[in-house]
């Protein structure tokens, strides 16, 4: 995070994200959320993650945290990476989206 200033992060995660507070809420309450990700503690990373993007949206700038910023970086390289491993075809009902929808992303948008 050093290499870049808090500004960019905020910039850059306010493209990644691309869902609303309530949307992402709404979406992780799904058993689709649920069912996609790493499970070693009863909740997967993602999962996790995206109860942290909707805190962290949910606040106003000036209330961001160093530790918030850290997970907006992590959201944001997590959602490119992501990105570039688009699958062929249909992406509407598959692992894929709903990855990334967990980190705040809804490539159908």
């Amino acid at each position: 995070m050093a290499d870049k200033s808090t500004q960019e992060i905020y910039d850059a995660f306010r493209e990644a994200v691309n869902m609303a507070p309530q949307e992402l809420e709404n979406w992780l309450a799904t058993d689709a959320s649920k069912s996609v990700g790493d499970d070693r503690e009863g909740e997967s990373t993602g999962h996790k993650s995206g109860k942290k993007i909707v805190a962290i949206k949910r606040k106003k700038k000036a209330d961001l945290t160093d530790a918030d910023y850290q997970h907006m970086n992590k959201v944001v390289g997590y959602v490119h990476r992501h990105l570039a491993q688009r699958p062929q075809g249909d992406i509407e009902d598959t692992n894929w989206t709903y990855s990334l929808k967990n980190w705040g992303h809804d490539p159908t948008k």
